[in-house]
């Protein structure tokens, strides 16, 4: 069977609680709803999986509960993407570790079909706010790089923009939340221009024919897919469960990889205590596929 993978967030100031975290994860369960979701007093984030008609459910049920703005980009699997349920608290729906508050202004929105003409002007800087391993695996011509491990490093990146050089910034991340964050960062730091690209990478990958796309690479995601291409397809690469690293079939034949522990590109930085705890863990996931079952740890959080 086909499902449904809906990536979803909305920045919205709404006081949580423990019923409502429990409410959306009893919706998740009567409908047999997979993934992660994040609840945070600026709103809500995450990714689910299931059939159509549970994932459409669940996303109702969230509407209903305030979040009529939410945003959600929808794509498809053959297998699982998730394999258990975690609906839990967070300080941040997206966590970048400073006073900043999207739920009062962020940049402006630029559609998929006008982000071309954009970000090949000479004075706009065209910033990918995802990380480093993501960057590598996909992103669009000309972007930089801010060289981060993780969103909390983006604002000191951010100090060091050139900013009588660029006059105005342009950024985008998968499904649109970070860079969302981010504009509302930026703008809380005097900068006067500041766009990003409404739905993310997903949505331009979903509606930009390939022949006259500026994306170059593929899209990591973070689910059992790992990637996406053009139209959304799934790609060949596998994860490196160590450093989570999209791989690709070529990284695989190298002789540093060992499934499950390591790969060519976190072998040594692995201690042998890890390495040994990840050699364990995938001897548990292979005795469980023998037997017709599958290794997913706890099954709701």
């Amino acid at each position: 069977m086909m499902l449904t993978v809906a990536a979803l967030y909305e920045f919205k100031k709404h006081k949580m609680n423990e019923a409502l975290r429990v409410a959306i994860m009893e919706c998740c369960q009567k409908y047999d709803v997979l993934g992660t979701l994040l609840l945070a007093d600026e709103g809500i984030n995450g990714t689910i999986a299931g059939s159509q008609a549970g994932v459409d459910a669940v996303l109702v049920f969230i509407r209903e509960c305030g979040f009529q703005s939410l945003e959600w980009k929808l794509s498809h699997a053959v297998e699982k993407p998730f394999l258990r349920l975690k609906v839990i608290w967070k300080e941040e729906i997206v966590t970048i570790g400073c006073d900043v508050d999207p739920c009062e202004i962020v940049g402006d929105y630029v559609t998929v079909n006008d982000w071309n003409d954009l970000i090949v002007r000479d004075d706009v800087l065209l910033i990918d706010t995802r990380n480093n391993y993501e960057y590598e695996l996909g992103t669009f011509k000309g972007a930089d790089n801010p060289d981060t491990e993780c969103f909390r490093e983006f604002p000191r990146y951010v100090a060091n923009i050139d900013r009588e050089k660029y006059q105005s910034v342009a950024m985008f991340c998968t499904g649109g939340i970070r860079c969302e964050k981010a504009s509302s960062y930026m703008l809380a730091q005097g900068f006067k221009k500041v766009y990003h690209l409404k739905g993310g990478v997903l949505k331009y990958l979903e509606e930009i024919q390939e022949e006259e796309s500026l994306w170059e690479g593929a899209c990591f995601v973070f689910d059992r897919r790992v990637a996406l291409g053009h139209g959304l397809k799934i790609t060949d690469h596998i994860q490196c469960y160590a450093c989570r690293r999209a791989l690709t079939p070529e990284d695989a034949m190298h002789p540093d990889y060992q499934k499950g522990v390591s790969c060519r590109y976190c072998i040594h930085m692995t201690s042998e205590a890890r390495q040994a705890s990840f050699v364990e863990r995938q001897r548990q996931v292979e005795m469980a596929v023998s037997q017709g079952k599958e290794h997913i740890g706890q099954r709701i959080e």
